[in-house]
């Protein structure tokens, strides 16, 4: 029987929910006893993250246009070809419209492709192509992801190969370690995520302008970086609120920025999983969350946070107020938060999911 390679493709130069699931499937797969190499981008985090658990890595440098790119097309035929890929996870349209065409070609014997947004697929013709003739399963990382995928064109897959896998959680003990040490009756609200529209920080620099002019005693500590985080520093100054606001840059020890914070909030516009949520749940903090995309899949609202409207400042800053002024209901609601992450998104639970295609 031929050996089952698999081969993860992801070539983002950024570091997000989508890269980490790679990674931490990765890992897992090697673990049970499969040989691993993956398509990266040479300058991610990714790439580097993968190289120090010694898993083969091809670096190519993938874009929108790549699949027209006839020298890109040979190179990866050679690289699947030559490590007799058996299987494909691909994570990005871009790397899937260059790697899917290629991989059958080459000999590899399925392709899976994961979608990590609750955004419909365009009922394109390159797309109707491409779904119909090189993809064999398609992996969605919240049940509203797989609803959205389908929008466009019911005829686009087969809706019964579209299975539900959501991003996994490695259970890890309550840290101690922070990153930040809070003044006296000073309310910490987080905030962990890529500079980028789809993340919204905007959203939080006007919350903080009000939360200020309502003499709310808080800091806001935001985590990560990209493109639209100069913009934001520039808002939070007009704003006069630079005092209130910290920017950490990128944090990789997301545990001690979950322990230095009160709540978690995450003003996305839409998520597939919102894997944040479920890392600061998975240390006890509640969330506030717009009721919109997966959210309503990982918070239990008013038992392991709240969900409200979208855009809604003064919901928002209701549900703060009353955080900051009742500790033992934010305790109770980060207790149940870590239950919940530890009865449906453990990482063992989707790397056993994920196996299961590969048979």
């Amino acid at each position: 029987m031929r050996e089952k390679i698999i081969c993860f493709c992801n070539s983002s130069k950024t570091w997000g929910g989508g890269e980490k699931w790679h990674y931490d499937i990765a890992l897992r797969l090697k673990d049970r006893g499969y040989k691993i190499i993956a398509i990266t981008n040479k300058d991610s985090e990714l790439y580097t993250r993968l190289k120090e658990q010694n898993i083969q890595c091809f670096p190519v440098k993938i874009s929108n246009f790549s699949f027209l790119n006839v020298f890109k097309r040979i190179k990866i035929k050679a690289i699947l070809k030559q490590a007799q890929a058996s299987t494909l996870i691909i994570n990005l349209p871009a790397d899937l419209k260059l790697i899917a065409p290629v991989a059958k070609k080459a000999g590899v014997l399925k392709t899976i492709y994961r979608r990590g947004s609750a955004i419909p697929i365009k009922n394109k013709f390159f797309n109707r192509i491409i779904f119909k003739n090189y993809i064999d399963e398609i992996i969605a990382n919240s049940q509203k992801t797989k609803d959205t995928i389908l929008e466009h064109n019911l005829n686009l897959f087969d809706k019964s190969k579209i299975k539900v896998i959501y991003n996994g959680i490695e259970e890890k003990d309550v840290v101690k370690s922070t990153l930040y040490s809070s003044d006296e009756g000073e309310l910490v609200i987080g905030n962990a995520a890529r500079f980028v529209e789809q993340k919204n920080h905007k959203f939080l620099i006007d919350l903080a302008s009000k939360l200020k002019q309502e003499n709310v005693k808080f800091k806001i500590l935001l985590a990560g970086s990209g493109k639209l985080e100069e913009e934001t520093i520039k808002y939070a100054e007009q704003l006069q609120v630079q005092d209130c606001v910290k920017f950490l840059g990128f944090i990789s020890e997301i545990e001690s920025f979950m322990q230095s914070i009160d709540i978690y909030i995450l003003p996305s516009l839409w998520e597939g999983f919102g894997y944040v949520m479920a890392e600061a749940m998975l240390q006890k903090k509640p969330v506030i969350a717009f009721n919109l995309s997966s959210n309503p899949e990982i918070i239990e609202d008013k038992q392991t946070g709240y969900l409200i409207g979208k855009n809604n400042i003064d919901e928002a800053i209701d549900k703060i107020k009353y955080f900051a002024n009742n500790l033992d209901e934010r305790q109770r609601m980060g207790e149940k938060g870590r239950e919940r992450v530890l009865n449906l998104f453990t990482i063992d639970r989707v790397v056993g999911d994920v196996e299961t295609l590969l048979k």
